[in-house]
């Protein structure tokens, strides 16, 4: 604690009760938390995803965003990424596929 000589479960200040609950919700108080909601944001192309995770960094970096949210967003924004390539290389293979059984 800060400007204290104790921790919280020895300090004075506190009351039993006050420790007896922080005690039963246990680490329920711990998560991530957002001041406000972020905004809904399309995902169409990788462009999307820079400008997204472009957000992201200055959001952390003015502390207006948890890291640990900052760390999921960064996460799914490249499971996102690698998902957008498949689906450009699938539709590069039907055509390739469209032009074989067309012409050969």
């Amino acid at each position: 604690m800060k400007n204290s000589d104790y921790c919280y479960y020895h300090n004075p200040n506190i009351s039993k009760e006050e420790k007896l609950k922080s005690q039963r919700c246990g680490g329920q108080n711990r998560g991530p938390k957002i001041n406000k909601p972020l905004p809904f944001i399309k995902i169409k192309n990788t462009k999307d995803i820079k400008q997204l995770l472009t957000e992201t960094i200055n959001q952390v970096r003015t502390g207006e965003l948890d890291c640990r949210i900052a760390n999921t967003i960064g996460y799914l924004a490249g499971i996102t990424i690698k998902s957008l390539e498949v689906s450009t290389l699938e539709k590069k293979g039907e055509k390739i596929n469209i032009f074989v059984t067309k012409y050969v």
